[in-house]
């Protein structure tokens, strides 16, 4: 993997089940998982995309985007709309089989795949409401 410069680092209720999610549901790759004697995930890393993504249990106090939006009306506002509000965009190479497994591993689809500038692509929610962006490889790019 070429070196990268930024990193998205995502705080997780239950890091270990969302590890294990993003790997079943977006085709991730499990590099590291460091737990703390309890079983809580203090650091993981998966391979997305070309890139690395790093995740995290942060405190037992801490709240997903899904469960904050359940008792805040704002939140419950702003998730409304289909857009990534904060998220990832992941570069993959076929949307199709990508958006079929996405799809029926409980992703909550928030668009279709569509097509047009600046190319095909789809946005869903994983199981505690962080958004990723997923956008079609275009042909020939590396």
């Amino acid at each position: 993997m070429d070196e990268q410069t930024v990193i998205p680092m995502i705080s997780y209720e239950d890091g270990i089940a969302a590890l294990e999610w993003l790997v079943k549901a977006f085709g991730f790759r499990e590099r590291s998982r460091i737990c703390d004697p309890t079983g809580r995930l203090m650091h993981g890393e998966l391979e997305a995309g070309g890139g690395l993504v790093m995740l995290a249990s942060p405190t037992p106090d801490y709240q997903s985007p899904k469960r904050h939006r359940e008792s805040c009306d704002s939140a419950k506002k702003w998730s409304a709309a289909p857009w990534i509000i904060d998220g990832v965009l992941v570069y993959v190479d076929d949307l199709d089989m990508h958006f079929a497994r996405a799809k029926a591993s409980g992703a909550t689809i928030l668009s279709e795949i569509e097509n047009g500038p600046p190319g095909r692509r789809y946005r869903a929610e994983d199981l505690e409401g962080h958004r990723w962006f997923f956008f079609e490889r275009a042909s020939g790019a590396a």
